[in-house]
């Protein structure tokens, strides 16, 4: 959602008229051309001009002489930075240009450059569209002067070019980036940048002595430069290295070749990896290595280093942070590495498993425990290492106690997506987990839906399907119990959370409305279950506090309990049983139907005063000693009914309908017998041939009494 200035000024562009937009270009293209005005006020209608190409899913079209004027002000090296990034982004959201008319005439400005190949690489349709900015990137490459750097940005532009089109580079071309990439990881200088001094007002400036890279804990780096280095300031080849490790894996991937070795990986599998790891650090210190080699054997150089000083303990919570990353980092490109050529898993694993070891414990490195266990599920079988215990980890205990984290709930389900196959193979633990894994989508719900209808079918198996259906099933049970489990913990006073909780809102609503819906339906496929569960519905139905949160279900309930609690439905429903629960409705219903000047009006609705008196008479008729309590206060209601708050709270019709009510179950009771048989006919009374075999008695009984009922009222008990 955007601010309300935000959304008319998004507004006002998206419905600008052709006539005020054709003059708008006319006059940012007289700003162009005149250079003295290239101001604030240029600015502010480049900024507009902005709004409008980019404000509808529509790309418009710019004229073509106010085109060619900001792309030599994109081209241009003296223009102010935001001129350059501002020009890119109106350029980026036009109609697709001809991208050779702009890949000409290529600078070294290394700012205008990269904003120029932004331009490039959105509007090429087609390889051919991004040659001759290759060409002009690996021209920059190929420079013979060391202490020359190719500008900064070359490398983050070459790695969106080759991820766009992997074949805009020729062989020799791969050969030459890879032999950069290499040097740029290996070879940095580990001195900080130079840093100029003022010298103060009567000296000159200075340069100082540029001083050592240190460690994340303060120490001096001892080894080779890598992006967890720290300084003030960084030289042109520590940003290329930087900038190296960050497309190394993208690298490796796009231009990925076998391994140099001729070893049989069935006779290297039973090769001690000590004698492995021997050998191939020999041939590592050698410069004859093919240069894809090369870049394999500094890259995994390098990873090693990073996790290695993973284990240092920052000083700064940035760098703590950045550590975690390029752990992450390092591992999948040391994954990358062993899955090309196999040799370097004996190499690997010794790191991996300390790594593992030490990171295990804390459930704060759980995202980068990921690409470890992915480690070991590609090459632990070629080690010969057992996997099992980081499994039944991985699938345990970060679901279980890690399930509200949203990023590494959808990167451990897209672990699983992606190693299905072989996680159903060859990882026993797998299928067994998905208690835990549904924890994941319980929590972060519509984010990982379509995930796991992916994943659903490879967790199914014929001793797990009927469990899994259930677990679906329980699954706002499951979000309800999680959302208590987290606020429980981070406020500590359980029962108030649950109180407050909306899951509590929500199972009062599943309650009342839900399951009254099929409460009737349960008890009449059922009927002993009232007496089976008196304990539970006396407890309930006597407490009047349920009428006003659970009125719906309580009605309900009443209305079962004066059908059901009845000897033709149970052998065991005794006369003690039945006045248990006429007392308890009695109560009920002289506490809500008192009538004093004090008294609140009514919040119940009056079917639920009709549906109690009528269960209460269904009770007396069936104890007759209960008959005089009953047309007691059923001769009361009259004066209920006319009370000043009922007058208020009622319609002039429902009070008749409640006063018509009482009569008529008054008047049944006077008749104790024709009462029972009215109010409890026997279970079989719904059958067809009680209704249509002029031989039954019921017919007969049914006109004899049809003089004392007026069945027009809505509030009888169907």
């Amino acid at each position: 959602m955007y601010a309300p200035g935000t959304e008319s000024l998004i507004k006002q562009a998206r419905e600008i008229q052709e006539e005020e937009l054709q003059k708008f270009y006319g006059r940012v293209l007289k700003q162009l051309q005149s250079s003295k005005d290239a101001g604030g006020e240029l600015v502010d209608s480049l900024q507009r001009l902005h709004l409008i190409v980019s404000a509808t899913k529509y790309a418009r079209t710019l004229p073509p002489e106010l085109s060619k004027k900001l792309q030599a002000l994109l081209r241009s090296p003296s223009s102010p930075e935001q001129f350059h990034a501002l020009s890119s982004a109106i350029l980026r959201e036009s109609l697709p240009l001809s991208a050779q008319s702009l890949s000409i005439e290529f600078n070294q400005d290394s700012r205008a450059l990269s904003y120029l190949a932004s331009v490039v690489l959105s509007q090429a349709g087609r390889k051919e569209d991004l040659l001759p900015l290759c060409q002009h990137l690996l021209r920059s490459l190929e420079s013979r002067q060391p202490e020359i750097q190719p500008p900064k940005h070359t490398l983050p532009i070459l790695s969106k070019m080759f991820t766009f089109s992997s074949l805009l580079l020729s062989e020799d071309q791969v050969n030459l980036v890879s032999r950069k990439l290499a040097d740029w990881l290996r070879y940095a200088s580990v001195h900080q940048g130079a840093s100029i001094s003022s010298g103060g007002f009567f000296t000159s400036p200075r340069t100082r002595q540029p001083a050592l890279m240190t460690e994340v804990d303060g120490a001096v780096a001892g080894d080779f430069f890598t992006v967890l280095c720290v300084g003030q300031n960084y030289t042109d080849d520590q940003w290329m290295n930087m900038y190296t490790f960050s497309m190394v894996k993208s690298w490796l991937l796009t231009y990925n070749t076998e391994g140099s070795s001729n070893v049989d990986s069935d006779d290297r599998s039973e090769m001690d990896s000590s004698v492995m790891s021997m050998v191939s650090a020999t041939s590592s210190s050698s410069r004859l290595l093919p240069p894809k080699e090369r870049l394999r054997e500094k890259a995994f150089e390098y990873c090693h280093r990073l996790i290695e000083q993973s284990d240092r303990k920052a000083l700064k919570r940035a760098d703590a942070e950045l550590q975690k990353a390029c752990m992450v980092e390092a591992v999948s490109v040391m994954d990358i590495i062993c899955s090309e050529d196999a040799s370097y898993v004996y190499r690997a694993f010794p790191c991996i498993k300390a790594l593992h070891g030490r990171l295990s414990t804390d459930l704060a490195f759980a995202r980068a425990l990921l690409p470890v266990a992915q480690f070991y599920l590609n090459h632990s079988e070629t080690a010969a290492v057992d996997s099992e215990a980081i499994f039944c980890q991985l699938f345990s205990r970060f679901p279980a106690e890690l399930f509200n984290e949203p990023m590494l709930a959808f990167e451990f389900v897209h672990f699983c997506l992606h190693n299905v196959s072989v996680l159903q193979e060859k990882v026993a633990v797998y299928r067994r987990s998905f208690p835990n894994l549904l924890k994941f989508l319980a929590w972060n719900g519509p984010g990982l839906i379509s995930e796991f209808m992916e994943l659903l079918p490879s967790l199914l198996a014929p001793d797990t399907a009927l469990e899994l259906l259930h677990t679906l099933l329980d699954l706002p049970c499951l979000a309800a119990t999680l959302d208590l489990q987290h606020r429980c913990f981070a406020s500590g006073d359980m029962w108030h959370v649950i109180l407050e909780s909306k899951w509590f809102i929500f199972f009062t609503f599943i309650c009342c409305r839900v399951f009254s819906m099929h409460l009737q339906t349960l008890c009449k496929l059922h009927p002993p279950l009232i007496v089976d569960q008196y304990k539970e519905l006396l407890e309930f139905a006597s407490t009047t506090t349920n009428i006003y949160s659970k009125e719906d279900f309580y009605t309900h309930l009443v209305w079962v309990i004066g059908e059901y609690l009845s000897l033709s439905y149970n052998p065991c429903c005794t006369v003690e049983l039945i006045t248990s629960f006429f007392e308890g409705l009695e109560a009920v219903l002289f506490e809500i139907t008192q009538v004093r000047q004090s008294a609140s009006p009514p919040r119940y609705t009056p079917r639920l005063l009709t549906v109690l008196m009528t269960a209460l008479a269904k009770l007396a008729s069936r104890s007759q000693d209960l008959i005089p309590r009953a047309s007691l206060f059923l001769s009361k209601i009259h004066s209920f009914a006319h009370s000043g708050p009922v007058e208020i709270c009622f319609s002039e019709d429902d009070t008749e309908e409640i006063i018509t009510c009482a009569q008529e179950l008054n008047n049944l009771l006077k008749l104790p017998n024709v009462a029972q048989f009215v109010l409890t006919p026997a279970a079989q009374a719904d059958g067809p041939r009680w209704h249509r075999d002029t031989n039954t008695a019921l017919p007969h009984r049914m006109r004899a009494i049809s003089s004392l009922l007026q069945n027009h009222s809505s509030f009888l008990p169907a």
